[in-house]
């Protein structure tokens, strides 16, 4: 399989994804304006980057740990997917669920992408499934 992710910047401002540390998941993410998300507020924050993904994977965006436990900012629609055949900007749709507004300024890392594999399966109607041990047990059933 091929490893490479291949980025092309399209602002004077954008940074390479890039890993913080030997053995990490996630490559940051940098954000190429400056903007204020204030409480409650959501907002898409531009990364100046195109990416072309490996065949067979998809990007996961993730928010950053330090983010949500410090200033309550966290990814919307968390994991964000990033399919392989797209073409356009890495977008962030960052979300403000503390108390304070939050400054964004370029260059920022704002966010985490994991490269992930991606099974294509082929889809099959039938008339009935196969029993299982859980059943329809779900949404806490299992207790506590």
């Amino acid at each position: 399989m091929n490893n490479k992710l291949r980025v092309k910047k399209i602002s004077n401002d954008a940074k390479l994804p890039q890993y913080a540390h030997p053995g990490d998941a996630g490559l940051d993410l940098f954000s190429v304006v400056s903007t204020e998300v204030l409480p409650g507020e959501s907002k898409l924050i531009q990364t100046g980057i195109i990416i072309e993904l490996p065949q067979n994977t998809e990007a996961q965006i993730r928010p950053r740990s330090g983010l949500a436990l410090k200033n309550q900012i966290t990814v919307l629609n968390t994991p964000g997917t990033i399919d392989e055949g797209y073409r356009g900007e890495i977008g962030i749709i960052l979300i403000n669920h503390g108390k304070e507004k939050f400054r964004v300024e370029n260059g920022m890392k704002i966010a985490q992408m994991v490269i992930k594999p991606v099974l294509s399966i082929d889809v099959e109607e039938v008339a009935e499934l196969n029993s299982s041990s859980r059943g329809e047990g779900g949404f806490g059933s299992t207790g506590l």
